[in-house]
C-alpha cells in the first residue's frame, strides 16, 4: 500500500463508491467528493497526492470545459500536484487536449482496474521525485546564495580589486573561458564564483573541481564519466564532471597540475564541446562555461615544454589575477572584522574587538598566505584570545615575521627591481609590465605601495 491520499472528483456517485472500493487496499486514504465546488476547500485543508477528476458535471454537459477549469483551479493551490482526468471513451480528444494543458493523465469509462491502479501508483511516484527535486534545488539555491553573500563581503574597496570586479562585470555576460591567477589564498575560487553569479548561467549548477587531488589515471573517469564495465570497479554508468556541469559552469582549480598526456584530451573536449565516457564510443554534447586557476606561471610552463600552448590559450580568452593582500593592504581592516564578526557568532564571544595596534600590525605582516591565512589568524584569536580585546600579542605574528623575515626581505629586492626597470623604460609602465610579467594594474599597485 503506498502511503498516498487521493481526492476523487466527479457527480456519479456509483463511480465515487466504486473507486472508493477499488483503491482502498492500495492507497492510504481516499477522499470522494461530488461537487466541484468543495475543491478548493479540500484543498486548503488536506494534503493530497493525487486528485482524481471528472471532466464534465452539469447534466447533458459534454465540452470537457469544467474539467478544465477546476483543473486550472487545482494548479492555483498546486501546480505540482498530479490531475488524472476521468472520462468518457468518446471524449478522448478531449482529455488529450487537457494533458496538454496540464493534467497528468486521463482514464476512460469503464476503466480496467488494473491500468487504473498502475495509472495511480506511477502519478504519485513522480509527484514523490519531483517534489524532491524541487527541494534539492531549493537547498542548492540557498547554498549559492550564502556563498553569494560570503563573497560579496569579499570584496574590499582597494583600487587593484576596484577593477578587477569591474572586469568580472565585463566577462561575466560573455560565455567566453576565463583563466584565473593569484597566489595560493587569494580567492581564486570566489572570484569564479562571482563569475557565474553574474552570468545568465546563474540559475544553473556551479561544479568546482580540485583538479591537482585527480590522479592520471582517475582523470577520465572522473572528468569524463565511465560506463558499466568500462574497467573493474565500474559497476554502472556514471556521469562526469563535465556533464554534471550542463549549462552551467565549470570550474577546475589547479589547471597548471595536470599531466601532458591528459592536457590533449582536455583540449580536444574543449575545442570540440563534447565528451566521451570511458568504455563508451558515443560523443555526449556539452554546454557549459568554462573556467580555470592556477598559482603557476602558464605562460613560463608553455615554454619549458610542461604546458600545451594550444591548451593555454583556449583556457585564456580572458585572464584575469587576483592580487595578492601585501597589494592591497587597505582591504586588511575590513577583511579582518568580516572574519572576526563570523568566528565571534560562530564561538559565542560577541563582545571580542581588534585595537588599533592590532590592526596596525595586521597591516604591515606580508602575508604569505594570503586571505586565507587572514581568515585562519582571526579564528585563532577569538579562540585562543582571553580577554574582550584582541591586542597586537594576541595575533601570533612574530616581530621577525614583520621586520626581518625573508618575506620583508623580498619586499625590499621587488621594491628595487621595480625601480630599476621602470628607469630603463623611461617610466613607461606598460613596458615595464612587459618585462616584469606583471599586468598594468598590478604594476600600478606596487608602484603605490612602494611609493615609487
Amino acid at each position: 500500500m503506498l502511503p498516498a491520499r487521493i481526492l476523487v472528483i466527479d457527480d456519479n456517485v456509483q463511480i465515487l463508491e466504486s473507486l472508493k472500493i477499488l483503491l482502498k487496499d492500495e492507497f492510504r486514504e481516499i477522499d470522494v467528493i461530488s461537487k466541484p465546488t468543495r475543491i478548493t476547500e479540500l484543498l486548503w485543508r488536506n494534503n493530497y497526492d493525487i486528485v482524481m477528476l471528472d471532466m464534465n458535471f452539469a447534466i447533458g454537459e459534454t465540452s470537457g470545459n469544467e474539467g478544465i477549469f477546476w483543473m486550472n483551479e487545482i494548479r492555483k493551490t498546486n501546480p505540482l500536484l498530479p490531475i488524472i482526468l476521468i472520462t468518457a471513451y468518446g471524449d478522448i480528444e478531449l482529455a488529450v487536449k487537457a494533458v496538454k494543458e496540464g493534467a497528468t493523465d486521463f482514464i476512460t469509462k469503464p476503466w480496467e482496474p488494473e491500468k487504473l491502479i498502475i495509472t495511480l501508483q506511477n502519478a504519485y511516484r513522480l509527484y514523490r521525485s519531483t517534489r524532491e527535486v524541487r527541494k534539492l534545488k531549493i537547498k542548492e539555491q540557498q547554498l549559492s546564495e550564502d556563498l553569494d553573500r560570503e563573497f560579496r563581503m569579499f570584496h574590499g574597496s582597494s583600487e587593484v580589486m576596484k577593477e578587477l570586479m569591474n572586469t568580472v562585470s565585463q566577462v561575466a555576460a560573455t560565455d567566453a573561458n576565463i583563466l584565473i591567477l593569484g597566489e595560493n589564498g587569494t580567492g581564486k575560487e570566489l572570484v569564479a564564483r562571482e563569475i557565474h553569479r553574474q552570468s545568465k548561467r546563474t540559475k544553473e549548477v556551479f561544479v568546482g573541481v580540485d583538479v591537482a587531488s585527480l590522479s592520471e589515471t582517475l582523470f577520465e573517469s572522473e572528468m569524463f564519466g565511465h560506463v558499466k564495465g568500462a574497467f573493474t570497479d565500474a559497476r554502472e554508468d556514471r556521469v562526469g564532471r563535465f556533464e554534471s556541469a550542463q549549462e552551467g559552469s565549470l570550474f577546475l582549480d589547479e589547471i597548471g597540475n595536470i599531466p601532458l598526456p591528459i592536457q590533449s584530451k582536455l583540449l580536444q573536449v574543449i575545442q570540440n564541446r563534447e565528451v566521451v565516457r570511458v568504455g563508451s564510443h558515443e560523443p555526449v554534447k556539452i554546454d557549459i562555461r568554462l573556467i580555470t586557476a592556477t598559482n603557476k606561471l602558464l605562460k613560463q610552463m608553455v615554454s619549458e615544454g610542461n604546458f600545451r600552448e594550444d591548451l593555454y590559450y583556449r583556457l585564456n580568452t580572458v585572464t584575469l589575477e587576483v592580487p595578492p593582500l601585501r597589494d592591497r593592504t587597505e582591504d586588511i581592516p575590513s577583511l579582518a572584522g568580516m572574519f572576526l564578526e563570523q568566528y565571534r557568532q560562530k564561538y559565542n564571544k560577541p563582545e571580542m574587538k581588534l585595537d588599533r595596534n592590532a590592526i596596525k600590525k595586521l597591516q604591515l605582516y606580508p602575508w604569505p598566505g594570503n586571505v586565507r591565512e587572514l581568515k585562519h589568524c582571526m579564528e585563532r584569536c577569538v579562540i585562543m584570545a582571553e580577554g574582550p580585546h584582541i591586542g597586537p600579542g594576541d595575533l601570533n605574528l612574530y616581530e621577525q615575521d614583520i621586520n626581518q623575515s625573508n618575506s620583508f626581505k623580498l619586499y625590499e629586492v621587488e621594491k628595487r627591481t621595480i625601480a630599476k626597470v621602470l628607469k630603463k623604460c623611461g617610466g613607461n609602465h606598460t613596458r615595464a609590465a612587459q618585462i616584469l610579467d606583471i599586468s598594468r594594474t598590478t604594476l600600478y599597485a606596487k608602484v603605490k605601495r612602494y611609493g615609487i
